[in-house]
């Protein structure tokens, strides 16, 4: 079992004591390492820290060269990772389960942030008040999407008559045009996401997250596969070292993660509507950073029961017949938790800067 927070600093720890101070260098001494990250989906918001650890030479000060390529859906980042086209990645939490439930290699190192953020979506003036009211309604949805095996047991909890549903199967490249054109009355989606693909079309939206009927999943991951992390322990920690002090770096200055993430990506400010994006991306997911696990652990922090109750639904509404249950003490870590913390004034912080995010969406 590994979901503990014990610190490995033995080289700083044995040069403290002998009162040798030449002892706090880089991880890496010689030639940077050079490591692949993935990430679950297009460069946005919600992960400027990725960009933030290499602008702020997070991973230079650890002798780490990052290379970060964006992702196509969190599912396929997993199986990515597991199949060893990247050292690194970030993964939704039930892409990490579903991904393990089948015998992809993974090994989760921290949790960024602990919101997904799983919902529907739909027009601010929509007569679509309670998820009962998409009864006779058209619903846009993914079936590829990290939310789609959930409909079921959030049909369910929320009293829907499923078989009054219309689910219309779109791909996720026009799903939010479809919901700005009246295509469709509502989608299911990564909420958050998809109000900021809306608003920067125009179009204000309101949602109702799963986590409010109890299906409720941490967001990302950062993963690697076993043998690196058996291997490499050392590596690993400096990677996931370097993620959350960036992460540390956007929760206390969000202004200049946003500024950060445009100049490493220069087509978001670009595009139309994409600084405003960032913005709002970045801002959901500061919002869902503040909850018990970081502040009374650190961040990173993953918490073995809530990773149960995540793991009973993947396997209950997600996972295939002859998918096997991950040991959530095996797949997740904390090892490496600890070092990255806010203060209590910080946290005060983040919550006052960070509220109006959800209230965007009507929650």
């Amino acid at each position: 079992m590994h979901l503990h927070n014990a610190r490995r600093r033995t080289l700083l720890k044995a040069g403290a004591a002998l009162g040798v101070t030449g002892l706090v260098r880089p991880v890496f001494a010689a030639a940077p390492r050079q490591v692949s990250i993935t990430l679950p989906w297009l460069a946005q918001g919600a992960t400027s820290y990725v960009y933030v650890a290499v602008a702020q030479g997070m991973f230079k000060k650890r002798g780490i060269d990052a290379t970060i390529t964006r992702g196509y859906g969190s599912l396929t980042a997993g199986q990515a990772v597991g199949a060893g086209r990247f050292d690194f990645g970030l993964v939704s939490a039930s892409s990490t389960l579903l991904c393990a439930a089948n015998g992809i290699p993974l090994s989760a190192l921290a949790t960024t942030n602990y919101e997904a953020y799983l919902g529907i979506l739909v027009p601010a003036g929509s007569d679509i008040r309670t998820p009962k009211d998409l009864e006779g309604k058209k619903l846009g949805c993914v079936p590829s999407s990290v939310e789609f095996p959930f409909w079921k047991v959030f049909a369910s909890k929320a009293g829907i008559d499923e078989s009054k549903v219309t689910k219309v199967q779109v791909d996720p490249r026009v799903l939010e045009r479809l919901l700005v054109q009246k295509q469709v009355d509502a989608c299911y989606c990564v909420a958050s996401t998809s109000y900021a693909v809306a608003k920067g079309m125009g179009v204000d939206t309101r949602a109702m997250l799963l986590s409010h009927y109890g299906v409720s999943f941490y967001s990302n991951n950062i993963v690697t596969r076993p043998d690196m992390l058996a291997r490499d322990p050392q590596l690993c920690e400096a990677v996931t070292d370097a993620l959350l002090e960036a992460l540390a770096f956007v929760a206390r200055d969000p202004e200049a993660g946003v500024d950060i993430l445009i100049k490493s990506v220069p087509e978001i400010g670009l595009t139309k509507g994409g600084s405003e994006n960032a913005r709002l991306s970045q801002g959901f997911m500061l919002a869902s950073l503040p909850y018990p696990e970081a502040i009374d652990h650190g961040l990173g922090y993953s918490d073995p029961k809530r990773l149960d109750e995540m793991t009973d639904l993947v396997m209950r509404y997600a996972a295939a017949g002859n998918a096997k249950r991950p040991d959530t003490g095996t797949l997740f870590t904390n090892r490496f938790i600890g070092e990255s913390r806010l203060s209590a004034a910080e946290w005060a912080s983040v919550r006052q800067q960070n509220a109006q995010y959800p209230k965007l969406l009507g929650i």
